[in-house]
């Protein structure tokens, strides 16, 4: 890669994470993709970002389309691109935005798979069942079942959840999403009952000096990482996004009207 593709990629770099605020997995995201780009430009004679055209990006699209690339990534290879030229004309760095013209692929969104009442139920009472030998990871595993059905949170975004981020008495979490967007996520009695037996019984046993504040912990008493909760089971796609999220999404609704959703919609509200 040429030292004007560096420049950009480095400057971009800083831009996504110091004024869009986004997350390492989000900016590794687009450095993949423009990352790509990069080489293939570089191979069209393309030798810096601001002499890129059109016709070049489309040139790299079809590429990826002939080397098997789902739409989906071809979609978001668009977005990661868009965003990259509109950012050189804004900053200087270029004097058109030939990612404007560039069209994505629509991607096919399937529905997930999920598992039914009777399969969540049986998962939610193997759980309990082994409390007993499991001791407190045991509280805290069932803990994070409870609320990742209840809610449809992230686990990302529960297990960065700090102790003083749950109310107890009403039944919310506060939760801090993409974009540190923040909102409050109700959730029902087997998940409080959950979480109160894992923060009275279960999180004191697991204390230690790298604790701090935070909800969840892991044995050696840290903040229980993501990919160590995620291999409890694919909990995110299985348990998470549900109905109410989707109402949240394409609707504007009052909390009581969301509340009121939940309490009718969700099995263990």
């Amino acid at each position: 890669m040429s030292g004007a593709w560096d420049d950009a990629l480095e400057a971009f770099t800083e831009h996504l994470r110091h004024e869009r605020d986004l997350s390492e997995h989000s900016v590794r995201g687009y450095l993949v993709d423009l990352g790509h780009l990069a080489d293939h430009a570089r191979a069209l004679g393309v030798g810096e970002p601001s002499a890129l055209t059109t016709r070049a990006l489309r040139s790299f699209l079809a590429n990826q389309q002939t080397l098997g690339r789902s739409r989906a990534t071809l979609a978001r290879r668009a977005t990661s691109i868009r965003s990259f030229t509109a950012w050189l004309v804004r900053t200087g760095r270029a004097t058109n935005d030939p990612g404007a013209l560039l069209a994505s692929p629509r991607s096919q969104r399937a529905l997930p798979d999920v598992l039914s009442q009777t399969e969540v139920r049986a998962l939610l009472d193997a759980t309990s069942a082994a409390i007993e030998t499991d001791g407190p990871v045991g509280l805290r595993d069932l803990a994070i079942l409870e609320l990742l059905y209840a809610t449809g949170v992230r686990v990302g975004e529960l297990c960065g959840l700090d102790i003083d981020d749950i109310d107890r008495g009403r039944r919310l979490l506060r939760v801090l999403g993409k974009g540190r967007k923040e909102r409050s996520v109700p959730y029902g009695l087997p998940a409080a009952d959950a979480v109160d037996a894992w923060v009275t019984i279960g999180r004191p046993t697991l204390v230690g000096p790298e604790s701090g504040p935070a909800l969840l912990l892991g044995v050696r008493g840290g903040r229980l990482d993501p990919r160590a909760a995620r291999k409890m089971r694919s909990v995110q796609e299985v348990l998470g996004h549900a109905s109410l999220g989707t109402t949240q999404i394409y609707t504007h609704v009052s909390t009581e009207r969301l509340r009121a959703a939940y309490r009718l919609a969700h099995p263990r509200a």
